[in-house]
């Protein structure tokens, strides 16, 4: 339960402090005088976005304290003992900080808490009901979401969405696998004809290089035989002319000393022109014409060009090609996709969210009725006796299994008699809308497990006896929850346990917004006031007093 709330510089209120007891406390005051400003900042404290404009104007900040009694609320005090943020007297203390550079602060018992914590323990704390609520019942996944609410089925929704989710993971997977193991099939027969190439040609380190050379010497075979054999008759006819050269320069006529040089040359050319003409002997012996080795080379060279081009690299990096593509085939052929697995798992998933999405209509369709027969008892409390009210489940029809069930929901309605069911939208007026609506939320508020409900102005466009209904309704509330509404309706203002006034004044050249508490006579005046206006007489005072006392 709600026990306390405290606002610091939040908008137009300085500074409130609210008490807050059980049953059904009524929120009162004049249009524009702050009535939702109380749920707006309780909202701060659970979760909602902050903005800066929302510090009152001059200060420096914004500081909103919500105090909640949870000691008979299990979820709440387990939720709590998880993170080790209990506090002896069984109190959840929400705190809210928003500065005026916009940013914000939230803490749980003290301690520093992440917006999606405060709004998780805002859940098990308040359900807040606003007054735009009929304007959402129109969306479909709103009218689902209500029907999940009532079937109790928060649990249940979320498996199903899970499981949805994982088929839906898991069928990408595959298909995404049976493309690559396609891709890969293409390329593991490409790569093993490539490597098969690679591994026929065979082609070993500076065998290109010995092939160019062989080529180069066969092609001029004739030359080379010729020129060899035209040296080496040079070479057999040259050591008679320098043996002629020698017997001249040692002749005892020349100066022994001038010619020693000329002497010592000659001797040690006619000693490299004999070991020439050993080697030109030896080089002619091993030369030979060999056109078919020739032939063999040239193929050979042939081959390994053909192969680099086909590559488009050089035929010298054709060995390190061979050994990549064989690295490559070997990593490819052991990167085996398990496709089996996959469909074993997908099936596997696809029952799981069978069963679970069966178990999720099943309470739907139950729910469903009970949601019917509620809102239709409601209804006739609201003089809307001659409406009729459908929950309608539609099977998707397909086997694609859905995050949101295997249904789709949607709220039908008949405001004429023998007019057949038709969507909200399309047959509601707005004032019809509303009644619905607030029928809706007081049956999914029968199951809720918040222990504080509030009601922003719910009864918008409802008036005269069927306030007094509503009123009703929400007091019925409150014999199991706190309830807190606002509300401009004298019908549903006299039903509260408790009455909350807030009014706004202008002090110190700007204007702030005050909550009083009221007595059984300062009651009556605003009972009164609400009733006739800013004047009021002993005749509005008399049928307020009726009303409260009726009450």
């Amino acid at each position: 339960m709600l026990k306390q709330i405290t606002i610091q510089d939040y908008a137009i209120v300085e500074s409130l402090d609210i008490d807050l007891a059980g049953g059904m406390t009524v929120i009162t005051g004049e249009t524009g005088a702050g009535k939702s400003i109380m749920l707006d900042a309780l909202g701060l404290c659970i979760g909602d976005r902050a903005d800066a404009r929302t510090v009152r104007p001059g200060a420096r900040r914004a500081d909103i304290t919500a105090i909640f009694d949870v000691g008979a609320l299990q979820p709440v005090m387990a939720w709590l003992a998880q993170r080790d943020l209990e506090l002896p007297d069984n109190e959840c203390i929400l705190r809210r900080v928003i500065g005026a550079d916009g940013r914000s602060k939230a803490f749980i018992n003290g301690t520093p808490a992440t917006l999606a914590d405060c709004t998780a323990v805002g859940a098990l704390l308040v359900d807040i009901h606003s007054q735009h609520a009929h304007q959402s019942l129109l969306r479909r996944g709103n009218q689902r979401a209500l029907l999940d609410a009532a079937a109790n089925a928060d649990s249940l929704v979320a498996e199903v969405a899970t499981l949805a989710l994982d088929w839906q993971a898991l069928s990408k997977k595959i298909e995404q696998a049976t493309d690559q193991t396609q891709a890969d099939t293409a390329r593991l027969d490409l790569l093993r004809y490539q490597v098969a190439e690679l591994n026929q040609l065979n082609l070993e380190s500076g065998e290109l290089q010995q092939l160019e050379a062989e080529q180069k010497q066969l092609h001029n075979a004739d030359f080379i035989i010729d020129s060899a054999g035209e040296a080496l008759s040079i070479c057999t006819e040259q050591p008679d002319q320098l043996g002629r050269l020698q017997q001249l320069m040692s002749d005892e006529r020349h100066d022994a000393k001038a010619v020693a040089n000329i002497r010592e040359m000659l001797e040690t050319a006619a000693i490299q022109l004999g070991e020439a003409q050993q080697e030109l002997l030896g080089y002619s012996d091993r030369l030979e014409r060999d056109p078919a080795q020739l032939q063999s080379v040239t193929n050979r060279l042939e081959q390994i060009y053909d192969l680099a081009r086909k590559h488009r690299i050089m035929p010298e990096q054709l060995p390190e090609h061979q050994l990549q593509l064989n690295a490559e085939l070997a990593a490819l052929a052991a990167d085996d996709i398990d496709l089996e697995q996959l469909q074993t798992e997908l099936q596997a998933c696809s029952e799981k969210y069978a069963a679970a999405a069966e178990k999720l209509s099943s309470k739907r369709t139950k729910a469903a009725k009970l949601l019917v027969a509620q809102v239709m008892a409601t209804l006739k409390q609201l003089a809307m006796e001659h409406c009729t009210f459908e929950v309608v489940l539609t099977p998707h029809g397909n086997s694609r299994p859905e995050a949101t069930g295997a249904e789709a929901v949607e709220f039908m309605i008949s405001t004429n008699p023998g007019s057949p069911p038709a969507a909200l939208a399309k047959i509601a007026s707005g004032g019809e809308l509303s009644r619905i609506s607030l029928a809706l939320q007081v049956a999914a508020a029968e199951r809720a497990t918040a222990p504080t409900m509030i009601f922003d102005e719910v009864d918008v466009g409802i008036g005269g006896g069927i306030a007094e209904v509503v009123g009703d309704l929400l007091g019925q509330l409150s014999d199991r929850v706190q309830v807190l509404v606002v509300t401009h309706l004298a019908q549903v203002a006299c039903k509260g346990n408790h009455h909350l006034l807030v009014s706004k004044t202008l002090a110190d050249g700007g204007m702030s917004t005050g909550v009083d508490h009221l007595d059984d006579e300062t009651r009556v005046e605003e009972i009164a006031r609400m009733q006739g206006g800013r004047t009021i007489t002993d005749s509005n005072r008399a049928h307020a007093r009726e009303l409260l006392d009726a009450s």
